[in-house]
């Protein structure tokens, strides 16, 4: 059996198959692009589709962008803030 080209893999999947990729529901999936919040999509034909290098990188994103993933948003490693005296 030949193995499979990166070429010929699948590069756009539709909302369910997304969905499967992410390991969500399709609901899920569904819900956050009517809120136009999640991975972006884009319609071809009437079809709901997804580019899977951008899924990856909204996946990326996501790890960066929570502190318990990225060290320099965890709150304790930062030094802690002095407040300013107030003028009264």
């Amino acid at each position: 059996m030949p193995h499979a080209n990166p070429q010929h893999e699948t590069a756009f999947l539709t909302l369910p198959k997304g969905a499967e990729y992410l390991g969500l529901s399709p609901n899920t999936l569904y819900v956050w692009r009517h809120r136009r919040q999640g991975p972006p999509s884009f319609r071809m034909g009437r079809r709901v589709m997804y580019r899977v290098s951008a899924l990856d990188q909204w996946v990326r994103d996501q790890e960066m962008s929570d502190s318990r993933s990225n060290a320099a948003l965890n709150p304790l490693t930062q030094r802690p803030q002095r407040r300013e005296k107030s003028s009264r």
